[in-house]
């Protein structure tokens, strides 16, 4: 799918020309790929993540100039909080972070929600409350949050990920109604994507259960339609889709990218 970025990319040449983008979890996956498809777009990307080398490689990838690399904890609000007081004039946000280990949900104890919650849901309230001032006097703002399918149809075994799914769709969707008519918030649900992340929860399911990860893997796709993987490029071309100026009326919407697993209409 390397073709999205080059011969193959789906959006008029400079379409973000003069915004900024504030992409969070950019290192790796979803993140990196969105980092790379709005910069193709001709936004000015600012990429956070916590690792420095593999943020400077993320920027020199991107197309054009004038992107910028901040290493940033979303697990410190404090952090936050600071590296978005000096941010200056953001039109875009993708809030986006790894996900909490699988599991059953009855063997987390509480002390197991803290750190996940933060570094989803309370980051990314700080983020909004704090940029989307400057979204407003600019007269545009658009934020995307990365989530999961599972809001619509939880995921057996990821008990925790899927809490933490539904409250960042029901803080996206509350927002939708407040927030400035300028600016739009909608979510993101990936589906089974090449990631790391999803050989993570390969792993700790074979572990747990004794399947091989292939199995697993197999067993995922066989309820996948497509047949395959969903390339994270792919998602990323539906979060530059709702970051574009012409996207304003879609407000307050869920879309699945996830090769049409969900049977829920």
């Amino acid at each position: 799918m390397e073709e999205l970025l080059d011969d193959g990319f789906p959006f008029a040449e400079d379409v973000l020309g003069g915004q900024t983008a504030l992409v969070c979890g950019a290192s790796k996956g979803i993140g990196r790929a969105c980092a790379l498809m709005l910069a193709r777009a001709g936004a000015r990307v600012v990429a956070c993540a916590r690792s420095q080398t593999d943020l400077d490689s993320l920027v020199s990838e991107m197309h054009g100039d004038g992107h910028e690399a901040v290493v940033l904890d979303l697990e410190d609000i404090e952090a936050v909080r600071r590296a978005m007081s000096s941010m200056g004039g953001v039109q875009i946000v993708v809030n986006n972070s790894g996900g909490p280990p699988g599991g059953a949900l009855l063997e987390n104890t509480l002390e197991d929600f803290e750190g996940p919650f933060r570094r989803h849901l309370h980051a990314a309230h700080t983020i909004v409350q704090m940029l989307s001032p400057g979204m407003k006097k600019a007269g545009s703002g658009r934020i995307v949050n990365i989530i999961s399918t599972s809001v619509r149809e939880p995921i057996d075994n990821i008990g925790l990920s899927n809490t933490l799914r539904g409250a960042m769709a029901s803080w996206s969707k509350s927002l939708s109604r407040e927030l400035d008519p300028c600016i739009t918030i909608n979510n993101i649900l990936p589906g089974f994507t090449d990631t790391d992340r999803l050989d993570s929860l390969a792993s700790s399911i074979s572990e747990r259960t004794g399947s091989p990860v292939e199995d697993i893997t197999e067993g995922w796709l066989s309820g996948v339609p497509i047949q395959r993987l969903v390339d994270p490029l792919e998602t990323a071309v539906a979060v530059t889709f709702l970051c574009l100026p012409s996207s304003g009326a879609i407000r307050g919407v869920s879309l699945a990218i996830d090769g049409g697993r969900m049977r829920s209409i």
